[in-house]
């Protein structure tokens, strides 16, 4: 058995016997335990109860967290002409149509969010085994295929989560850095947790959220009282 190291160690320690914890307390305890040389990511995963297979169980969605997650997201349009201008306008980092499919189709994906106009959807189309296996392909459910580009832009700039729930149903998701106040941290996790909530699918039969859990990219999970999460 392989010898763990100190911080490893003194992580387990830390977080033995703490359990469906409030969200308070397993925000404060990732916080403290968050010793990485940069600034972690504080990340959120939810086991539902549905099976993604089945298309009435499908769970997607996107929440603006209101304050942001801390990280500075790239932002790749699909747009033609006055589209393409009001995109570069509105910040986007990379804007393009047939040239940009090409650069994508060659392996180059330099992006976090890709947004496109619904009349650049069958070029986008071509993309979809690059893109889907990523879960950047534009979505109109998510309001990622819009006419509203300059919008798009800044949502996907100022926050905004996008989440999908794994063949295991599954959800995870960055929902703001370890250098966060922990108060902006618990909200962050309430208004996601509410938006996850709302996209409960017509199909899921029983109990919907299962576990909620939290842990930083380097630490440890917890595992959050799911009543202290709800915020209905």
């Amino acid at each position: 058995m392989a010898k763990l190291g100190k911080r490893t160690r003194a992580l387990r320690e830390a977080f033995v016997g703490k359990e469906n914890v409030t969200v308070e307390e397993a925000v404060t305890l990732i916080k403290d335990n968050a010793s990485a040389k940069f600034d972690e990511t504080v990340e959120i995963a939810m086991n539902l109860g549905v099976d993604p297979r089945h298309a009435d169980q499908m769970v997607r969605g996107v929440v603006g967290l209101p304050n942001g997650t801390g990280k500075t997201v790239r932002v790749a349009v699909f747009a033609r002409g006055p589209k393409a201008e009001e995109a570069q306008a509105a910040g986007a980092d990379i804007v393009g149509a047939e040239d940009l499919m090409e650069i994508v189709q060659g392996g180059k994906i330099e992006f976090d969010r890709c947004i496109a106009t619904p009349d650049m959807m069958p070029v986008v189309g071509r993309l979809g085994k690059v893109l889907g296996p990523r879960n950047l392909m534009p979505n109109p459910k998510v309001g990622t295929v819009t006419m509203d580009v300059a919008q798009a832009v800044k949502d996907a700039k100022g926050g905004q989560v996008q989440f999908k729930a794994e063949k295991a149903g599954v959800i995870h998701a960055g929902i703001g850095k370890a250098s966060f106040d922990a108060d902006k941290l618990a909200e962050n996790v309430r208004a996601f947790v509410s938006a996850v909530q709302k996209a409960k699918p017509a199909g899921a039969k029983g109990t919907y959220v299962k576990k909620i859990s939290l842990s930083s990219t380097m630490g440890a999970g917890v595992s959050v009282d799911i009543n202290s999460a709800v915020t209905e």
